[in-house]
């Protein structure tokens, strides 16, 4: 039965070592057992959010049942509720980024090629289901990837009920969490009614879901291609040139130079500024804005410190630094033959770039893992122990995805997302300027 779950092309075949995010719920336990069954190098990885009483009595049944078989296994707890408030974030968005976070860190301790989750083809329609109650254009409609960066998902096209068969077949244990029962989030609306009529309108739907899905990554991907070539020749984004494209390529282009903040809903709205004349402003959500100026639109950002406004890097780009009066310059480059020589030139692997990746200054919990170091260290400790005046500190730039910070300006670079020698890479470049980019 293994061969038949698990999507073996997503994992490694030349020994390297999987980590298996594991909960202790059902589909994460049929993950862990799997992969060990079929002979592959396997560790777990536990994150406890701290948003239960009794959280810490999964981690205690998960680090047992891979103590009792020999399973590498490494957890932490942190108390997700006050990490959402520090980064001015809902609870489900703070976990989700802080448990990534986690098991970036538990691969690099545990010497992993692949993090593996434990999606299934049930999640995939939820969340495209989710996306299309909020109006997603193909990308959100597109769902879960099958792989992003290290992060695989060898059951996304496993329905459910094939592991609660093969957990009743094999035995495997698990803890369901008191939360999926109820009604209480749109998710389990979703899996407890509409997914058990949608199977009554065709039993193949999950399967539907999963190539509808690819085919509008694919579409989602092309379109953004064109949005990419689109900014690396016009980054001053000139109005009359946005307009002259395709709204389905346009909108892409607002998305990657506002970098956040942006929905489809804002497009029409762009479309009236670029349309209008110069110093027209329009405010975005967040309290971001853009205005029109010499014929050319320009994103303003709120909410961080002072010192470096920020903004998306995509290849191409060139921009200043007031502040520490540096100019910066992104590219794609064929090779990073100067990986880590430099903490001014940063080369990172496209592959782990999650999302679009921002310039900006430094915000509370920001971290990292530089190369070489062995260690993590929030970014305020990093900048302490240099001896970086506080008076200085927010104008120190930081370059980040959505997954949390890959480098900061005088320090070696997370090594998340490091590029190794002779791979294709996006370059980010900062030397003393005087702002004639």
């Amino acid at each position: 039965m293994t061969s038949e779950l698990l999507r073996r092309d997503l994992l490694p075949g030349d020994g390297g070592r999987v980590l298996c995010a594991v909960s202790g719920g059902l589909d994460s336990m049929c993950l862990l057992s799997l992969c060990r069954e079929a002979g592959y190098d396997t560790a777990c990885a536990h994150y406890d959010h701290s948003l239960r009483p009794d959280s810490g009595m999964d981690a205690a049944f998960v680090a047992d049942w891979c103590a009792a078989r020999g399973i590498p296994f490494y957890t932490e707890r942190e108390d997700v509720a006050a990490l959402a408030r520090a980064w001015g974030l809902g609870t489900e968005a703070a976990a989700r980024r802080a448990r990534y976070a986690f098991l970036e860190r538990a691969a690099d301790a545990l010497h992993c090629a692949v993090i593996a989750t434990a999606h299934t083809a049930d999640d995939q329609a939820e969340t495209m289901l989710l996306q299309l109650c909020r109006g997603a254009g193909s990308r959100g409609l597109s769902g879960i990837p099958p792989r992003r960066g290290r992060v695989v998902r060898p059951l996304l096209a496993v329905p459910r009920r094939e592991l609660e068969r093969y957990a009743r077949e094999t035995g495997i244990p698990h803890r369901e969490d008191p939360t999926n029962a109820g009604d209480s989030f749109a998710r389990n609306r979703l899996r407890h009614h509409v997914l058990p009529v949608l199977e009554t309108v065709n039993p193949a739907f999950l399967g539907n879901f999963g190539r509808c899905a690819a085919r509008l990554a694919e579409d989602d991907a092309c379109l953004y291609a064109q949005a990419e070539a689109f900014l690396e020749a016009n980054p001053s984004l000139p109005a009359d040139r946005l307009l002259a494209l395709p709204e389905a390529v346009r909108g892409r282009v607002y998305r990657l130079a506002a970098g956040r903040s942006l929905e489809w809903v804002h497009v029409p709205i762009l479309d009236d500024l670029c349309r209008g004349g110069n110093g027209r402003r329009v405010s975005l959500p967040e309290g971001d804005a853009a205005e029109k100026h010499s014929g050319c639109l320009r994103f303003f950002f709120a909410g961080t410190p002072a010192g470096i406004v920020p903004v998306t890097l995509y290849p191409g780009f060139r921009g200043h630094l007031d502040g520490p009066a540096l100019d910066v310059h992104c590219e794609i480059c064929p090779s990073g033959a100067e990986i880590h020589n430099s903490f001014n030139t940063f080369f990172f692997s496209c592959e782990n770039i999650y999302g679009s990746m921002t310039l900006r200054a430094r915000m509370p919990g920001d971290r990292l893992r530089p190369v070489g170091r062995n260690c993590v260290k929030s970014v305020k400790k990093l900048l302490s122990e240099a001896g970086v005046p506080p008076e200085r500190r927010d104008s120190i730039p930081v370059l980040a995805d959505e997954k949390g910070v890959l480098a900061v300006y005088g320090f070696p670079q997370d090594e998340r997302a490091v590029a190794r020698p002779g791979e294709a890479c996006m370059a980010v470049s900062f030397t003393p300027g005087t702002g004639r980019v």
